[in-house]
């Protein structure tokens, strides 16, 4: 019989080492010996790096990426609160208005918590956990060039490092590079067909700055949300996000016509002329303590990699590369994390290099993006411009049933769970459409609608007369 130590693991390549990149590493150390090829050098701290300029702004995790996170890499969660991070609860926790305008209620009956932390921090503890896996290895300042392969099988990828070309062989190849992939180039050189693309670009820009909480904000203080509403063009809207060190990381939004810019003279004004001017009369009195970050990069681009006809053996796309979501939603972490899930599910039943693999997997990972994707669109479609082609009937319909839903959910702790299932991304959007939704929609008993921010006694002290 051959010695059991002398067979062969797998090899597994993964371009970029982004949130996705690294979750998907942390599930392929399973199965294979894991390289991770990284274009920028990582920096040795919660800090930001260049190619991730989109660190800078508001991010948090829903309950379906934490509970995703933990199911990956148990603990994860915890070092991350250790460090300063908070799991909010959602609604208890939040200040926040629907893009209907309808205040939600601070209901503590559901289960539902937000990571919240800078994307520095979260960033940092993620590569400390999976890089210290020692399956994995890093190589950082390494650029991939093109594919090795041809139209039914993938081999390897051509990189690039220190003036050098190299060629990394890899029973399989995944690309979790972002949303700057070349994956559709690769593939259409290899003789493969175009694959399908959609694009929905509300045209928000984005303006970020960092803040010291003000007097009177205790560690504890809400998450304040002003979302933009879609009916009343160009939409404007923004976030405070208490995060650690006692600072606030505010991002303000605003659609074409509407958009903040990076004068600091500008930013609260900006934030003061929302339908609800409540967070920048909460930044008045708060000490600005960075510049202000802006970016444009914020379409909704969706590349449907499952649904080509052909896929060569021995490739993966993951995360961004697949679909990249305006940031408002927060959800593509949450995507990145239920990917790598998807990709651990399919490798437990199925060996890495068996005929087929690769697409299970692709068709595997675009589960979650799916719902990332309609929760997005379904309200991005409706800016003018946003896309060449109209929202469809089933569109308008859905937008209008999540309207009613979301006024149900702020009136209904019952309604609210449900609809939290369903934002989170704990559960699919059927949900909506459970008893826990339709009793209270159409029978109640429901309260009155709130006539605006519900702030506690404490909290509307801080804001400055």
């Amino acid at each position: 019989m051959p010695d059991s130590n002398s067979i062969r693991r797998p090899t597994a390549v993964v371009i970029g080492a982004s949130a996705a990149g690294l979750f998907t590493a942390a599930v392929l150390a399973r199965f294979a010996d894991v390289t991770v090829i990284e274009r920028d050098r990582l920096p040795d701290g919660p800090e930001p790096r260049r190619g991730v300029p989109q660190t800078r702004h508001a991010h948090v995790v829903w309950s379906g990426g934490v509970n995703a996170f933990e199911e990956l890499l148990p603990g994860l969660t915890d070092a991350a609160v250790a460090q300063g991070a908070r799991l909010v609860r959602i609604m208890g926790d939040m200040i926040s208005r629907a893009p209907n305008e309808v205040w939600f209620r601070r209901f503590l009956s559901t289960h539902h918590r937000n990571l919240v932390c800078s994307r520095d921090l979260l960033d940092f503890v993620l590569r400390e956990r999976v890089l210290g896996d020692g399956r994995i290895t890093l190589r950082q300042a390494t650029t991939a060039r093109c594919l090795e392969g041809d139209a039914t099988r993938v081999t390897g990828v051509r990189a690039h490092h220190a003036g050098k070309d190299f060629t990394l062989p890899a029973d399989l190849l995944v690309d979790a590079s972002g949303r700057g992939s070349h994956a559709a180039r690769w593939l259409a050189g290899l003789g493969l067909p175009d694959v399908a693309e959609r694009e929905v670009n509300a045209g928000v820009t984005y303006a970020t700055r960092l803040f010291k909480a003000p007097p009177g904000a205790g560690d504890d203080f809400p998450l304040v949300n002003v979302q933009a509403n879609p009916a009343k063009a160009p939409g404007r809207g923004g976030i405070i996000l208490p995060i650690e060190n006692h600072q606030w990381l505010v991002t303000l939004a605003g659609t074409r016509g509407g958009e903040p810019t990076a004068a600091p003279d500008a930013f609260v004004p900006f934030a003061l002329g929302f339908g609800d001017p409540i967070i920048g009369r909460l930044l008045r009195n708060a000490e600005p303590i960075s510049d202000v970050v802006t970016t444009r990069s914020t379409a909704n681009r969706r590349r449907y990699y499952e649904k080509m006809k052909r896929w060569p053996e021995g490739f993966v796309v993951m995360g961004d590369a697949v679909a990249a979501y305006n940031p408002v939603y927060g959800h593509g972490l949450t995507v990145a994390a239920q990917g790598a899930l998807a990709v651990r599910d399919v490798l437990r039943s199925t060996g890495l290099t068996a005929p087929g693999t690769a697409r299970r997997l692709q068709r595997a990972a675009a589960r979650p993006v799916a719902a990332a994707w309609n929760l997005a669109v379904g309200q991005d479609a409706f800016y003018p411009g946003a896309s060449t082609t109209p929202p469809t009937s089933m569109e308008r319909f859905l937008a209008r049933f999540v309207d009613r839903a979301v006024e149900t959910g702020a009136r209904s702790p019952r309604a609210m769970g449900a609809l939290l299932d369903v934002m989170s991304m704990e559960k699919p959007a059927t949900r909506l459409f459970s008893r826990d939704m339709l009793v209270p929609m159409l029978f109640g008993p429901r309260k009155p609608h709130l006539q605006g921010p519900p702030l506690r006694d404490d909290e509307r002290a801080v804001i400055q007369p």
